[in-house]
């Protein structure tokens, strides 16, 4: 449905120059959003979708009931990294895994330190819900303040809504492709947006999460790290409704395979109301991205059986119990060191290396260093599953 723009033009003069900047109307849509069979459709496909990934969560869990805690582990980097990546930001998963072992020299800093803060701020997020503390603007600030505690943008009002103007795309504000609202209207649009989100209607959480993502991106109320946290919220919302009972699901890798045509859509509701359209491509990639972070759960958990069962048939006499211990720690953590595997699995650093070098041996585990100290080890089948999808931008 096109309904025109939604929103209006604000004029305000920033870097020396006149504009016309953009304030959203308040959410809901208006006239409602029209529910055609097809949108139906896809918001019921991405429910079932979203309920397959707990449930095929839930059985893996019953066999292996560590697993959720590695699979959150690994996934909440895996959206790190990709989120990071749509803003610019080129780094890997195995640099950022190293980067988290104090121990391990020579990681790019500046672009590793930023998925690493990305990390942080998710998981701070997450907690905070899980404490009972409401989805807020006070909560987004505080997941803003992490997210930007260190690297590039840390100089960038971290945890702040922001005192001045922004824009994007353009080398000025005059040739920008839009301009969010004039920042004495941010607080406003916020608190709207934060009405939006808790109030009692019958909207679906999955088209409330849509609709509430294009809001904050419109808004754009920091000077840095809207995307990213744009992002998270989706995450959030669907977690503190319980419509995820595990924060697997993350829409980064489709938004990065549809780039073009997320921007395009963002400005057709924008410009033309085209809320429809929006949701249509929304729902579309929940339902491929729960779907495939089920697969990736179930692959996973074929990987850690496989090997196990690997372990078990190899012999391996009064070695075996810590083997078996080392092999759970390094599922927890796919790149390590002896130290880090010495504390994680509790043995001790001699009976860590001779487990490792079983593993090496079985060719569950590498060693990537080719020292003979301050050796670091990649379960490689793990983080090959893990960075599909990872490779940077063309």
């Amino acid at each position: 449905m096109r309904r025109g723009a939604t929103g209006h033009a604000a004029t305000t003069t920033t870097a020396g120059e006149v504009v016309q900047a953009f304030v959203p109307n308040p959410l809901p849509p208006v006239p409602p959003l029209a529910w055609s069979p097809s949108l139906r459709a896809l918001h019921d496909a991405a429910l079932l979708a979203c309920g397959q990934l707990d449930g095929v969560l839930d059985g893996v869990s019953v066999l292996v009931p560590e697993i959720t805690n590695r699979l959150l582990y690994a996934y909440v980097r895996r959206e790190a990294l990709l989120s990071s990546e749509i803003e610019g930001t080129q780094s890997s998963l195995s640099d950022l895994l190293l980067f988290e072992l104090d121990e391990a020299p020579g990681v790019p800093w500046a672009d590793v330190a930023e998925v690493s803060s990305a990390v942080a701020a998710l998981e701070h997020g997450l907690h905070r819900l899980a404490d009972g503390f409401p989805l807020s603007s006070r909560l987004l600030r505080e997941v803003h303040g992490v997210l930007l505690a260190r690297g590039r943008g840390s100089d960038q009002a971290a945890g702040e809504f922001r005192r001045s103007q922004n824009w994007i795309g353009g080398t000025r504000p005059g040739n920008a492709r839009f301009v969010p609202p004039p920042p004495e209207q941010v607080a406003d649009c916020i608190a709207n947006l934060e009405r939006f989100i808790h109030a009692e209607d019958d909207l679906p959480v999955l088209v409330k999460a849509a609709l509430a993502h294009v809001q904050f991106e419109t808004i754009h109320p920091f000077l840095d790290g809207n995307g990213r946290l744009g992002r998270m919220l989706i995450v959030l919302m669907l977690v503190d409704a319980q419509v995820l009972r595990q924060p697997l699901l993350y829409l980064s890798l489709f938004f990065k395979q549809h780039r073009s045509r997320y921007y395009t859509l963002l400005d057709q509701v924008r410009q033309e109301g085209d809320w429809e359209a929006w949701l249509a491509f929304f729902l579309d990639g929940v339902q491929r991205t729960a779907t495939a972070a089920a697969d990736m759960v179930r692959r996973l958990q074929e990987l850690f059986n496989s090997d196990q069962a690997r372990l078990a048939q190899a012999g391996l006499g009064r070695s075996g119990l810590s083997t078996r211990q080392v092999f759970q720690a390094l599922c927890q953590q796919p790149l390590t060191s002896i130290g880090a595997l010495e504390e994680q699995a509790g043995v001790s650093f001699p009976t860590a290396a001779k487990a490792m070098d079983h593993l090496v041996v079985l060719g569950i585990a590498r060693e990537v260093t080719g020292g003979r100290r301050n050796r670091l080890f990649a379960y490689d089948a793990y983080l090959a599953i893990l960075s599909e999808g990872c490779e940077p931008l063309g």
